[in-house]
């Protein structure tokens, strides 16, 4: 398999018989592309200068909660995803099709109409922030999607289709060729930083921010759909978007994906519980600014930047001035005890667990990496408020039934869970683990999906014609 193009840039481009898919994989990624390229047929689209793009679903393994606040990450793509299949326009509409769920919207630039579709927010913000940034060179496209992704389950379908659209109108538009663009964002990891940004509404350099799609996250969804590998794990720093290591991926081993069934949606009250979890995050870069702040010569931005001007050196523990300006910022929202256990989730997950779990992968000590995983699930369940009964039990029953590492992963409130075991035994855990979770909760089996994935290629443009 053909190595997959350095990160310094900006887009990948690939044959699709060199992404090194399974075969498996690659009839579903190809049935997926027959859909798109018929629901453009159907619509009298030209089939002359279509471009397409595969666009993968990815794997939080370790980095709860921590991208918007400067934390660590370790990530994956999965072997499931939305293909996109793009046209020029001539005129500055954007015309988006659904294939596999039958829906279309119409987005006029000028004058945009709003959809009830769920999935409008995304389109709408990627054209808002698109125009914003790089105004009348956006053109209008014709689009055609479909997915095999489970949608509202953590496995970042969302933020595919937003890496998608981007990626689309950005070529379409040839967005790269514009001074303000090649200023920027002259690399992918630059790129994940800048879709994340539109995303959450937050200026990107020169680059002013728009609304965003309401919630307060970072980059960590958009730099593993772009930046990873496959057969191995990634780990990234953020805020900015930081590449740190790659991680061997052991290949007798396979995650085993169980979704909950609950779905984990970022809108409405779903997106309030979310944007509570970031807002604590913001809560205590204030109270370190306010009440600690004096020992550092600027104000941080990011939790992880307290914690580095409240230590004397590496960061090896919860600073007590820390925690003291922690405690003093307590109300009724955020008490002094929840505020001080997110501290020590935050110190756990990026200066310990994540370091030390791909380290302890890639010296092939499977337990010790197990270990680590539960302690990260663990403060999860304790200190962020994101986990519910399904998937705190979807993890223990992985390990229960043998699993090797089992944690939740995405935003929380609903979602997913993944459980690493050995991949000659993948389908038999998946049936057995599918089994014991509905017997407790049955109520989920309409919604509930368990599939095997081996960390996979990151999104790429098909340059091929023989999908």
């Amino acid at each position: 398999m053909d190595a997959f193009p350095p990160l310094s840039e900006l887009f990948v481009r690939r044959r699709f018989d060199r992404a090194g898919f399974s075969p498996l994989v690659a009839n579903a990624y190809r049935s997926l592309l027959r859909d798109a390229h018929q629901a453009l047929d159907d619509a009298d689209v030209p089939s002359d200068h279509r471009r397409v793009w595969i666009l993968p679903g990815r794997i939080e393994v370790l980095g709860k909660h921590v991208d918007y606040a400067g934390g660590r990450s370790l990530l994956c793509t999965v072997e499931r995803g939305i293909v996109l299949v793009a046209r020029c326009r001539g005129d500055r509409v954007a015309v988006l099709r659904d294939a596999r769920r039958r829906e279309s919207m119409s987005i006029a630039f000028d004058a945009p109409v709003r959809s009830a579709l769920p999935w409008a927010v995304y389109p709408r913000t990627v054209l808002r922030r698109l125009i914003a940034n790089f105004g009348s060179a956006v053109r209008g496209a014709d689009i055609a999607l479909a997915s095999n992704l489970p949608p509202a389950a953590g496995v970042s379908s969302s933020s595919a289709l937003t890496v998608g659209l981007t990626l689309a109108f950005a070529a379409l538009s040839e967005l790269h060729e514009l001074p303000a663009w090649r200023a920027t964002i002259r690399d992918r990891v630059a790129l994940a930083g800048y879709i994340g940004a539109l995303e959450n509404g937050a200026d990107f350099g020169e680059l002013a921010g728009e609304r965003g799609v309401g919630t307060m996250g970072g980059a960590q969804d958009q730099t593993a759909i772009l930046c990873s590998g496959p057969e191995r794990l990634e780990m990234f720093r953020w805020a900015p978007v930081t590449y740190e290591r790659a991680v061997p991926w052991p290949s007798n081993y396979a995650f085993v994906i169980g979704v909950s069934g609950v779905v984990a949606a970022k809108t409405g009250a779903a997106k309030e519980r979310y944007n509570r979890a970031a807002r604590t995050a913001y809560r205590l870069v204030d109270a370190w600014n306010r009440h600690g702040g004096a020992l550092a010569v600027t104000p941080a931005r990011t939790l992880r930047e307290a914690f580095e001007a409240a230590s004397s050196g590496p960061v090896t523990h919860v600073p007590s001035v820390l925690a003291d300006a922690a405690r003093a910022s307590a109300d009724a929202e955020f008490t002094g005890n929840h505020l001080v256990a997110r501290l020590e989730q935050f110190f756990d997950e990026t200066f310990l667990i994540v370091p030390h779990a791909a380290d302890a992968l890639a010296h092939g000590n499977v337990n010790q990496f197990g270990s680590l995983i539960d302690r990260s699930q663990g403060g999860a369940e304790r200190a962020l408020e994101n986990q519910i009964a399904e998937t705190v039990h979807l993890a223990r029953y992985a390990r229960d039934l043998g699993a090797h590492a089992a944690s939740a992963f995405g935003a929380g409130f609903g979602g997913s869970v993944w459980a690493m075991v050995h991949a000659i035994d993948a389908e038999r855990f998946a049936s057995r683990w599918r089994d014991r979770y509905l017997r407790t909760h049955g109520s989920a089996s309409h919604r509930s999906l368990f599939f095997t994935t081996q960390p996979s290629a990151p999104a790429f443009e098909v340059v091929d014609d023989d999908t």
